[in-house]
């Protein structure tokens, strides 16, 4: 009979266990430069009993072994997926898109409309060219000798007026087509820019995969369950726009990030968090294995193949601007989040969603910078120093700007916080470079007759044609030997003030004042000798 009994008082709680389907949301994401953190929240009811939480609207491509689950208001047992369990959901048309899609076609409408207006005045312009011909064809008719004085004259007056009416038709209906046509670019822009509103908008039609949640509940309760995971398929990339002001030397360096994601399902009203972290690049120390050199004979040695780097490139995308609402940094000692403050929205493939971050104000140090082995000319340089706390990722989207006019677009390389970093900002016309070899000899070639030996004279001149007087640094470089049986020696006049400019090895360099007008001139002696028998190269 207890046994009965207990049988019995089971049957309402595993009459009550059922499957209880759930819709879910992104909530909120943080963004590296390469992959993010999802988090999905969902609410859920549920009665007392063991249950099923069936979250069936998971992008197809979601990670579902690195799914971590979290619940609270019940307890929480095994967790099953299905990368292959829901059907594509169709494609439904919301207002905004059915909008959308109507704007492109009525402005892809206009553009045929307007397309055939301006052919249409064309015509007219040709109509009015060939009268203007026909004119001319019979002014030069045989027959006009045979008419009289005053027919020729009320021919020629005839001629005259209808000439004159076809040109100012002819010119009305050019000024029209141009007008017609400027009118048609404004439209080519309308529609450029409904047609990227629309891919915005573009419904989802991925399938999706399946995450089911055992729980149970002692009685009726609420709750939350939360779902996380790392994906590779979205990012960020940092822009910079660079102003320097001469004259006082502040830096101001405006930023931004460029945000995409191809997820399969667009992000809406999510809390968007920005990192420098870097999980999907090297996040361990290398390994040092022992070095074991051994005696070869001089047959057994083969040469080592060298190893090619390889690189990649960030393409550019169309831009979507958001709210000019400012991400808040935030730093934990290894690496700065940039938590943005109103919800953003991310449709997936179709955004590159534009960012405001906040600016660094600095201090430069302002000097001409001049190369004269490679250029031509010197160029602006600015060196300032970046706050620990901060960081300059790598980019291409860096734009450059002195007192207030563009100067370009370059790359700029990873900057770390408490390191300064060396900004150009466009060349200086005004300061001219020249490298002349005077004289060079080697082996039998010139002055020096013997083949172990080589030399080269070289002229470095800096010239300022502007109206003011620049701080220079002039850098060049001598040759550096590995060999003990090459020997190199060299002077320079004046000597340079600096050697291994930056730690590069044979790099040198001079710190010079050039009033306007100036000009100076620097000659670099290089000699190089080595045993007979040898082969520089």
């Amino acid at each position: 009979m207890r046994a009965l009994t207990l049988c019995l008082a089971c049957l309402p709680l595993a009459a009550l266990a059922d499957d209880i389907p759930l819709t879910s949301r992104v909530s909120a994401v943080t963004l590296y430069p390469q992959g993010a953190s999802v988090i999905r929240e969902v609410p859920f009811a549920v009665p007392a009993g063991a249950h099923d939480l069936i979250l069936a609207d998971l992008p197809e491509g979601t990670p579902l072994a690195a799914i971590r689950v979290t619940l609270d208001g019940a307890r929480m047992g095994g967790v099953s997926t299905r990368s292959d369990y829901v059907p594509p959901r169709p494609e439904t048309e919301s207002a905004a898109y059915t909008a959308a899609k109507a704007e492109v076609e009525r402005l892809q409408d206009a553009l045929r409309d307007a397309r055939a207006s301006v052919a249409d005045i064309r015509l007219e312009a040709e109509a009015a060219r060939a009268r203007v011909a026909f004119l001319e064809g019979i002014g030069q008719g045989e027959g006009l000798a045979a008419l009289g004085p005053d027919a020729l004259r009320d021919l020629a007056m005839m001629i005259g007026a209808e000439t004159l009416a076809a040109r100012r038709e002819s010119a009305g209906a050019i000024r029209r087509a141009e007008a017609a046509e400027r009118e048609l670019q404004d439209l080519m822009q309308k529609l450029a820019r409904a047609e990227q509103a629309l891919r915005a908008l573009v419904p989802e039609t991925q399938a999706r995969a399946m995450l089911a949640v055992s729980i149970t509940a002692e009685t009726a309760a609420e709750g939350t369950l939360r779902v996380t995971y790392t994906i590779p398929d979205a990012g960020w990339q940092p822009l910079y726009d660079l102003h320097l002001a001469r004259d006082t030397g502040a830096v101001r360096i405006e930023r931004g990030a460029f945000v995409h994601q191809h997820t399969g399902e667009n992000w809406r009203d999510v809390v968007l968090t920005l990192s420098t972290r870097r999980p999907s690049e090297q996040g361990a120390p290398g390994e040092i294995w022992p070095w074991i050199p051994r005696l070869v004979d001089p047959d057994e040695i083969t040469p080592m193949p060298r190893m090619k780097a390889e690189g990649s490139a960030m393409q550019a995308a169309p831009v979507l601007e958001a709210a000019a609402d400012m991400a808040r940094p935030e730093f934990d000692g290894l690496a700065i989040s940039y938590a943005y403050p109103a919800p953003v929205n991310v449709a997936t493939g179709a955004d590159r969603v534009r960012l405001m971050l906040p600016a660094l104000e600095a201090m430069a140090e302002i000097e001409a910078r001049a190369v004269p082995l490679l250029d031509e000319t010197a160029f602006l340089m600015a060196r300032v120093a970046i706050p620990a706390e901060e960081v300059l990722l790598p980019t291409q989207e860096a734009r450059f700007y002195l007192d207030g006019r563009y100067t370009g677009q370059r790359w700029l390389p990873l900057v770390a916080g408490g390191d300064a970093a060396d900004l150009a900002f466009g060349p200086i016309e005004g300061l001219r470079l020249s490298r002349v070899v005077r004289n060079r000899s080697e082996g039998d070639r010139g002055l020096i007759t013997r083949a172990s030996e080589a030399r080269e004279e070289v002229e470095i001149a800096v010239e300022n044609l502007t109206g003011e007087t620049w701080k220079l640094h002039l850098i060049d470089r001598v040759p550096v030997s590995e060999q003990t049986d090459l020997r190199i020696t060299w002077d320079a006049a004046p000597p340079p003030d600096g050697k291994d400019v930056e730690d590069r090895r044979g790099i040198i360099g001079w710190h010079l004042e050039l009033p306007p007008g100036a000009r100076r001139a620097i000659t670099l002696n290089t000699r190089m000798s080595w045993p007979e028998g040898k082969v520089l190269h």
